[in-house]
């Protein structure tokens, strides 16, 4: 089961994946949005946004140490599960005016772009 990137070269660590490489920059971004919520959301919302977005990225890692195509697949699936996990608590922080409509809409659509990207590293995974 080889993976290449999009020039083709040879996958060789998991930060070579365009799909860890998105959800790494969305973790980040999480974690700078997070910084501007009330601090007794320290351990509640801010702590559950942050665990899902790093949950997504480290996942993926595990995902792409095993060895046989199914146990991949079911961590790439619990990766995505954590991405559906976060794209439900940034609809929270938007209602309950954490965030902005503007910044929402950019780190809501950050999430959707990793989908696309992980829907179709998924697929590709499948067929190996």
């Amino acid at each position: 089961m080889e993976h290449r990137t999009q020039n083709n070269s040879k996958i060789r660590a998991f930060t070579d994946l365009i799909v860890w490489q998105e959800s790494h920059k969305l973790a980040l971004t999480i974690y700078g949005i997070t910084k501007t919520f009330p601090k007794e959301e320290l351990f509640g919302l801010t702590s559950q946004m942050r665990r899902a977005a790093v949950s997504i990225t480290s996942n993926i890692v595990e995902g792409f140490t095993r060895k046989s195509k199914r146990e991949k697949l079911q961590f790439y699936f619990i990766a995505k599960s954590s991405l559906a996990e976060l794209q439900s608590q940034l609809l929270v922080a938007r209602d309950i005016s954490y965030i902005t409509k503007d910044d929402f809409r950019k780190v809501y659509d950050q999430t959707s772009t990793v989908e696309r990207i992980f829907s179709a590293f998924i697929k590709k995974t499948g067929t190996l």
